[in-house]
């Protein structure tokens, strides 16, 4: 039985990444309110993995001082290889992100290195 987003893992030089296991460590910086991980295609890896933040209140996000966060407690394959922070991920009444939405907005923002 799958349960949570399974369809959406993402597939990153043959390593598997669960957008909820990023997205928990995203969230666990005291400065990020809010964040969406997804995948977007990459002529090397296959899919890159991105992360789109929003952060608290007064907050600004160093997308530095989030990677090193985040590989406090990830794998370095599973560390986003971009971030872009947004005023709001806009989710539904009921919490729910529109991934399809988000995933546009990442394509549209990612630079290929």
């Amino acid at each position: 039985r799958l349960l949570g987003r399974g369809s959406a893992c993402i597939n990153t030089g043959g390593e598997k990444v669960y957008p909820e296991e990023v997205e928990l460590a995203l969230r666990a910086h005291p400065d990020v309110f809010d964040a969406v991980v997804v995948g977007v295609p990459d002529t090397k890896w296959g899919e890159m993995v991105i992360a789109l933040l929003q952060a608290n209140d007064g907050q600004e996000l160093d997308v530095d001082e989030l990677r090193t966060h985040c590989r406090g407690s990830l794998a370095g394959y599973k560390v986003p290889k971009q971030m872009i922070v947004l005023d709001s991920l806009e989710r539904s009444p009921a919490g729910k992100a529109d991934y399809k939405r988000l995933r546009e907005i990442a394509a549209g923002k990612v630079t290929t290195s």
